[in-house]
């Protein structure tokens, strides 16, 4: 299996004069957490890294100082997620199966949650997401003004990394993928099936400098 490293957000909420993935956590870059955990992991053979225009030697020298291995490409990301995930699946060898995609904004992915991807993948879906039940009441609003309270009945709030057949993949990725905000919605939009297994807490996205924080915290609770 090879997995594309979605890394090239600007990070613009998060503030600063890096992007995203550079941005510091713990005294390292936010990048280094989730390439190493990756390139750590039993499932993964290789991995594809998206970095931000200008910042791609900076990626290739982190690699190399982690000793990432199995980093096999780093590709300059375009200016949407769809763009890097499309320019990084043509550095995908073309006899790869299954591709796993996910986004360095969320550090801290573990073994587990890949674990419960490909288990379900193997079971006959075309992708795999992890999702988390939402427990706050739901609103669309119009105008400023409430339109309707969402029966939050069978909603889950998804997140990376997601798991696919590998040709389902690169066929989504072949059509628009316009206003796509993750892989699995080009999937489903291309007719494809995705399953949803259990997400993981820790999995938190950074946005601003508050989340930031609280995956400061939540990695220094792993320390021993």
């Amino acid at each position: 299996m090879w997995c594309i490293l979605v890394a090239a957000g600007s990070g613009a909420r998060l503030g600063g004069e890096r992007p995203k993935a550079f941005a510091n956590l713990a005294g390292r870059p936010l990048l280094a957490e989730s390439l190493e955990r990756l390139d750590a992991s039993d499932w993964i053979d290789a991995i594809v890294v998206a970095a931000p225009e200008g910042w791609e030697e900076p990626a290739i020298l982190l690699a190399e100082e982690l000793v990432a291995s199995k980093v096999a490409a780093v590709v300059t990301g375009g200016a949407t997620r769809a763009e890097s995930v499309r320019i990084a699946l043509d550095e995908v060898s073309g006899d790869v199966l299954v591709v796993l995609v996910h986004d360095a904004a969320r550090p801290l992915v573990g073994e587990a949650v890949v674990e419960r991807l490909l288990g379900r993948l193997a079971e006959g879906a075309d992708g795999v997401v992890p999702g988390l039940p939402i427990g706050d009441t739901v609103k669309r609003v119009e105008r400023g003004l409430v339109a309707e309270t969402v029966d939050r009945d069978g909603l889950v709030a998804v997140q990376t990394p997601q798991a696919f057949v590998a040709d389902r993949l690169r066929a989504a990725y072949a059509g628009e993928i316009s206003g796509a905000t993750d892989c699995a919605s080009l999937v489903e939009r291309a007719g494809g099936s995705v399953a949803v297994v259990a997400g993981d807490p820790r999995l938190v996205k950074v946005t601003t400098a508050d989340d930031l924080e609280h995956v400061a915290r939540l990695l220094a609770g792993e320390a021993p």
